[in-house]
C-alpha cells in the first residue's frame, strides 16, 4: 500500500524555483535595492497568525511572542491575527506588508490552502525564513461515540458517506488531506472521496472541540496538541495518531498504520516574512528565529506543547518548501480536493 509522508521531507534538489524571490510589488526593500546591503539591527518584530485565536497557528505564535520578547531576543512582538480560508486572507495581507520585520506563522495547512482557495497570492511570492515544528495529528470522537477504533470510523464512513461528519481545519489542510488518505487507503478512487468525505472545516482545532463535545459531528481531527488535554479529560475519545510511532502524550493511542491503514502525515509549522526584502532584512530575520530556537525558553515551549523541534533555515527551507508545495499539490489531486 501507499504510504504517505507529507511533514518533515528530505531536502529535495531543486533548481526550478527559487522561494527568496517574490511577486512584483510585494513590498519595498530596506535598502531600496533589494540586494546584499546590510540591514540594521532587528529590536522589534510583527508577528501575523492567519487563523483565529486557539489553533496551533495562534499557539504558535504566541508562543514565539512570549519567548522572543522574554529572553529580551527583541523589545516588543505583538501578534495579530487574520483569519480566513486556510490561512489565506493573511497571506494576500502580508503581499501589501511595508514592514520588512513581519513574521507570518504558516505550513503545511497553508500550502494545502492555497491550492484548494485557488489564491492568486503563494508562499512563492513570500520570503521564507524558517520551519519551526512538527506535529502529528489525531483522530479523535466524541466520548460516547459508537465508534472505538479508526476501522470502526473508516469503514462506516464507507458504507454511509455523508451521513458520518468529520471536523477539522482549513479546506485542503493537513486534517482534510489526512482523511481524504485514510480512504484511498480503505480502497476508495478519487470520485468515491469526493462523494462520501463530509469534510467541516473550521479555523482549527479550538473551533472543533465544541461541536465534537456537542455531538454535533461524528469525528474530528487536528493537532495532537490540540486535542490532548480533552482526550486526557475524558471529554474526547482519541482512535488512532498520524506519526510513525506512538505519541509521548498519547502514549495508548495507536498510530494509523497500526490500525490498517498505511498513512503517515505530520503537520509542519514555520514562518515567513513578506516578499521582496532586502537579503540583509532576512539575515537578520533568520538570525532573531535562530537565537529563539537555540534558547532554554523555546525548548520549553517544545516539550510543554508536544512539538518535535523540525529546525530549518535559509537554502535548507527553501529546498524542503519547494518540495512540500509540489508533493502536496499532488496528493490533494490524487485524493480529489483539486482538479
Amino acid at each position: 500500500m501507499k504510504h504517505a509522508r507529507i511533514g518533515v521531507l528530505a531536502a529535495m534538489a531543486v533548481a526550478a524555483l527559487t522561494l527568496t524571490s517574490c511577486a512584483g510589488g510585494s513590498a519595498p526593500t530596506d535598502d531600496g535595492g533589494g540586494g546584499d546591503a546590510e540591514a540594521a539591527a532587528v529590536t522589534d518584530v510583527s508577528i501575523v497568525v492567519p487563523a483565529d485565536p486557539g489553533g496551533g497557528w495562534d499557539q504558535t505564535g504566541r508562543a514565539l511572542s512570549q519567548v522572543l520578547t522574554e529572553d529580551d531576543i527583541v523589545s516588543s512582538a505583538p501578534v495579530t491575527n487574520v483569519g480566513g480560508a486556510g490561512g489565506t486572507v493573511g497571506l494576500a495581507q502580508l503581499a501589501n506588508e511595508k514592514n520588512p520585520n513581519t513574521l507570518m506563522v504558516m505550513g503545511l495547512v497553508m500550502v494545502g490552502a492555497v491550492e484548494t482557495n485557488a489564491s492568486a497570492v503563494r508562499i512563492e511570492d513570500t520570503t521564507p525564513i524558517a520551519r519551526l515544528t512538527d506535529e502529528p495529528l489525531v483522530v479523535v470522537v466524541p466520548a460516547d461515540s459508537k465508534y472505538d477504533t479508526l476501522e470502526d470510523l473508516v469503514e462506516d464512513i464507507v458504507d454511509n458517506g455523508q451521513s458520518v461528519t468529520i471536523t477539522g481545519g482549513s479546506a485542503g489542510g493537513a486534517d482534510h488531506i489526512l482523511a481524504g488518505l485514510m480512504l484511498e487507503e480503505a480502497g476508495l478512487d478519487e470520485a468515491e472521496i469526493a462523494e462520501k468525505l463530509n469534510y467541516t472545516p473550521n479555523s482549527g482545532g479550538g473551533e472543533a472541540v465544541p461541536l465534537l463535545i456537542g455531538g454535533k459531528v461524528s469525528a474530528g481531527i487536528s493537532g495532537v496538541g490540540e486535542f490532548a488535554q480533552h482526550v486526557e479529560s475524558g471529554a474526547l475519545k482519541a482512535l488512532a495518531v498520524s506519526s510513525e510511532e506512538p505519541v509521548e502524550q498519547l502514549p495508548d493511542v495507536p498510530t494509523i498504520t497500526e490500525e490498517g491503514y498505511d498513512v503517515v502525515l505530520t503537520n509542519w509549522r514555520g514562518v515567513i516574512a513578506p516578499g521582496g526584502i532586502s537579503d540583509g532584512a532576512k539575515d537578520e530575520l533568520v538570525r532573531v528565529i535562530t537565537e529563539l530556537h537555540e534558547s532554554a525558553a523555546w525548548t520549553e515551549q517544545l516539550e510543554t506543547k508536544g512539538w518535535t523541534d523540525a529546525f530549518l533555515v535559509g537554502d535548507e527551507f527553501d529546498e524542503f518548501l519547494t518540495g512540500n508545495i509540489e508533493e502536496v499539490t499532488a496528493t490533494l489531486k490524487n485524493i480529489g480536493l483539486v482538479q
